[in-house]
């Protein structure tokens, strides 16, 4: 499996913090929150990682080029534009390219559920992608049906609701948070070029279109685990608190 680290946000949420450095450069319990996740992609097997860059561009890509981590890591440059997930999964879609599924993972994630287990369950499963979902508070939500695939997403807020599907069917969906976390079969990367072929783009509104055709999954682990995003001043603290704890 490969891996794509989305580490170009500009983390505005935790300013001065990030005026000065970026936000997956941020330690929890002494190491950047990019050493983390590389790491935990690398003890999962992972054989090749793309990291993509724009806050703090260079930052980011003097630590990566001053570390050995282990496994080979490249660098997908935003600094011209900042592209979001889907823009930036099409940018890096060449140092993506194979036979392989591909982890996509927010750099700001903080989490230690089994990855391994993860990946069996997206290859067991036949599914086109597969997303770490659970039942967290939050204010959007993706839409899963019995069999755990998607059928759209709501705003709690505004009441706004997106799918393909027939309010009918939406109606025995189970609401549940995405975690930041997700795999997709290299023919995703295909689609999403098709469906935005440059640019900045989401890639949530990418899975609420295509749900209808693609088979979207959900994943949650099967064990309890851990979960904090590090954006906000009290997460972060959170993170370091449980950090301290290992």
């Amino acid at each position: 499996m490969k891996a794509m680290i989305f580490a170009a946000g500009l983390g505005t949420r935790l300013a001065p913090l990030t005026d000065t450095c970026p936000k997956a450069l941020i330690e929890v319990g002494g190491k950047p929150m990019l050493r983390r996740v590389i790491e935990r992609l690398r003890d999962a097997g992972v054989t090749g990682i793309v990291v993509n860059v724009h806050h703090h561009a260079g930052m980011i890509k003097e630590y990566l080029a001053g570390n050995d981590f282990g496994v080979p890591v490249s660098v997908s440059d935003e600094s011209d534009l900042l592209l979001d997930t889907g823009g930036g999964v099409v940018k890096a879609a060449p140092m993506l390219a194979g036979d392989e599924p591909v982890m996509l993972y927010n750099a700001d994630i903080f989490t230690d559920f089994q990855i391994a287990e993860m990946l069996e369950s997206h290859m067991a499963s036949g599914a086109d992608a597969t997303l770490l979902v659970d039942e967290r508070d939050t204010s959007r939500y993706l839409l899963f049906d019995e069999a755990e695939m998607m059928r759209g997403w709501k705003n709690l807020s505004t009441g706004e609701v997106r799918s393909p599907f027939s309010p009918e069917t939406l109606t025995a969906c189970r609401p549940l948070a995405f975690g930041g976390i997700h795999i997709i079969n290299p023919s995703v990367i295909g689609r999403l070029t098709a469906y935005q072929p440059e640019g900045k783009f989401s890639i949530t509104p990418f899975y609420i279109a295509e749900c209808g055709t693609l088979r979207i999954r959900a994943y949650t682990p099967s064990v309890p685990y851990r979960w904090v995003d590090i954006g906000r001043p009290a997460s972060l603290q959170h993170a370091r608190e449980l950090a301290a704890m290992e």
